[in-house]
């Protein structure tokens, strides 16, 4: 049986991946704090007096399932309003856009800093790579994510996305494959690197 402050520690460190999977999904830095926080209640409402080696797969699952559950509202949502557009006036409101790149430390074992120029180059290169992950199709992204982010394997990822391997690896070559050659076309060529 884990503790709760075994659940604690294991929350705090998916949350920031958590956050960001949740954002690409929604593009919105709100919507995607509220399914994170939903996903965290859930995980400890229902597993929290289960083994901490399950927690990773149980807390992916309920994500994307909060993810998937968050896509079916808005489309709901959406349908209303257009149904309702008739009833209003064209006033549309001017949403922000968000940016949640986040600054990386450097891990440097020797304790000297990184040169100012290959840092700036490092943070455009994570912020091309963070707007290509959005553009992916939400189920490369997801399958993306889950592979070589949160590092599950093939079974698990498919597990987690509730579909099949042979489908896993499909989407993750897919955005693999539109990753590098995006990447590609904006000037980055890993074989430079």
């Amino acid at each position: 049986m884990a503790s709760e402050q075994e659940l604690s520690v294991f929350l705090r460190s998916v949350e920031k991946r958590a956050f960001k999977r949740a954002h690409f999904a929604t593009h919105s830095p709100d919507s995607a704090l509220d399914i994170v926080q939903d996903a965290m209640i859930r995980l400890a409402g229902s597993y929290g007096a289960r083994e901490a080696s399950e927690w990773p797969m149980l807390f992916q699952r309920i994500l994307t399932n909060a993810i998937l559950d968050w896509h079916r509202r808005q489309k709901v949502r959406a349908s209303w309003m257009s149904n309702m557009s008739d009833f209003r006036g064209s006033d549309e409101d001017s949403e922000v856009d968000f940016d949640l790149l986040e600054s990386l430390a450097v891990d440097d074992a020797s304790g000297q800093s990184e040169a100012a120029d290959r840092r700036l180059e490092r943070m455009q290169t994570l912020e091309m790579l963070d707007q290509e992950i959005a553009r992916l199709p939400e189920r490369q992204r997801e399958a993306f994510l889950l592979r070589y982010w949160e590092g599950l394997d093939v079974a698990e990822t498919a597990q987690a996305m509730g579909c099949t391997e042979g489908s896993v690896k499909t989407h993750c070559s897919r955005a693999t494959q539109s990753l590098a050659k995006a990447l590609r076309a904006r000037g980055l060529d890993h074989d430079n690197r």
